[in-house]
C-alpha cells in the first residue's frame, strides 16, 4: 500500500489537471505551477551549486562539499514535455540521487519548446554530452539520468550521439519516460482511472508544441521507441504502477532486450508520474533512489 507522504504528489497533480481542465490558464502560469515540484523534495544537505557552461548549454552543477568525485557525472535532463520544469524544480532530487552515489550532477538547462522545438532540445544535450567528453571525462565515468521528458532524453540523446560517432556513457537512467509523441500504449487507457496527472490529450498538446507541423511523430529521435537500440549501455527503467506513461517502459524494456542492452526494468506498485520528485520525503521515493544508486555505483567505477 502507498505510504501516507506519498499521497503529496498525487493531490499536487491532482490539483494540477483541475487548474488546467479549466482552459484559461496561459503557458507562464502552467510553467510556475510545475515549478511546485521543487516542493516536494528535502533539501539535501551539505551540497554546493554553480552554474556551469557545456557546450553551450547553462547547466547546474550539484556536488556534496568536499567530495572527491573521482571525474565521475551524472549528466540530468529533467522533465516536464519539454515544455515546463527547469533546473530548479529537479534539482533537490537530482542532488540526492548524486549525493548518494558520491559522484557530482550536471543538470542540462536546456531552452525548452516552443522556442526551441525538435531537434533543437536533443542537439543541446548532444553538445553536453560531447562537451564533458572534450573535457576529459571518461565515457565509462558518465551516467545519463532523466525523467519524463527528460526520460525520452536519456535514451534519444543516446541514439543521436550513436549515430555522430561519440562514444557511450556507462549507463542511462530514465524515470517514468515519456517514449512516444502519439500516445499509443495500452496504459493511457487501463491506467486512466488511477493515474492523477498524465492522459492522452496532455501527451498530444505537449507532442504539438515539440514537434513542428511536418515532423514526424514515431521519427526515432523524437519516439525512441522507434529507435534502434543497439549500441546502447546498460539501461534501468523506473516507473509506477499506477502511471498511465507504464506501457512506455514496458515497451522500451522489450525493445532494448531485443536489441541486446542489458536492461532492468523497476515498476513501483501504486506510485504515480515521476515520484522519485518527493525525495527525503516519501519511502518509496527513497527506496527507488536507494535502487538507482546500488545498480548504478558499480557502473560509474565507484
Amino acid at each position: 500500500m502507498a505510504s501516507q507522504q506519498s499521497q503529496a504528489l498525487t493531490d499536487m497533480y491532482r490539483d494540477w489537471t483541475g487548474r488546467m481542465g479549466t482552459g484559461t490558464m496561459q503557458l507562464p502560469e502552467i510553467r510556475a505551477m510545475f515549478e511546485g515540484w521543487g516542493d516536494l523534495a528535502t533539501e539535501p544537505e551539505d551540497m554546493e551549486y554553480a552554474e556551469i557552461n557545456l557546450g553551450g548549454v547553462r547547466c547546474l552543477r550539484a556536488m556534496e562539499k568536499g567530495l572527491d568525485d573521482k571525474m565521475r557525472v551524472l549528466l540530468c535532463f529533467h522533465g516536464g514535455g519539454f515544455v515546463c520544469g527547469s533546473v530548479d524544480s529537479h534539482r533537490k532530487m537530482f542532488a540526492h540521487i548524486a549525493k548518494k552515489m558520491g559522484c557530482k550532477a550536471a543538470i542540462v538547462d536546456y531552452d525548452r519548446t516552443p522556442d526551441n522545438r525538435h531537434p533543437g532540445i536533443l542537439n543541446q544535450c548532444v553538445a553536453a554530452y560531447a562537451d564533458l567528453l572534450a573535457k576529459g571525462y571518461k565515457p565509462e565515468h558518465i551516467a545519463f539520468i532523466g525523467d519524463s521528458a527528460g526520460g525520452n532524453l536519456s535514451i534519444s540523446v543516446l541514439v543521436l550521439a550513436k549515430l555522430l560517432g561519440y562514444p557511450m556513457p556507462a549507463a542511462t537512467i530514465p524515470l517514468s519516460p515519456w517514449l512516444d509523441m502519439e500516445p499509443t500504449a495500452e496504459t493511457m487507457q487501463t491506467k486512466a482511472d488511477v493515474d492523477a496527472f498524465v492522459e492522452p490529450d496532455a501527451v498530444r498538446f505537449m507532442a504539438s508544441m515539440y514537434l513542428d507541423a511536418g515532423q514526424d511523430p514515431s521519427g526515432p529521435l523524437a519516439s525512441p521507441l522507434y529507435a534502434d537500440l543497439s549500441g546502447l549501455p546498460p539501461m534501468l527503467i523506473q516507473v509506477g504502477g499506477h502511471e498511465a506513461l507504464l506501457g512506455d517502459s514496458e515497451r522500451l524494456e522489450a525493445n532494448a532486450r531485443k536489441a541486446g542492452v542489458d536492461v532492468t526494468l523497476q515498476v513501483f506498485p501504486e506510485m504515480q508520474h515521476v515520484f522519485q520528485l518527493m525525495a527525503g520525503k516519501a519511502p518509496e521515493a527513497d527506496e527507488a533512489i536507494d535502487k538507482i544508486v546500488a545498480w548504478a555505483k558499480p557502473a560509474l567505477g565507484l
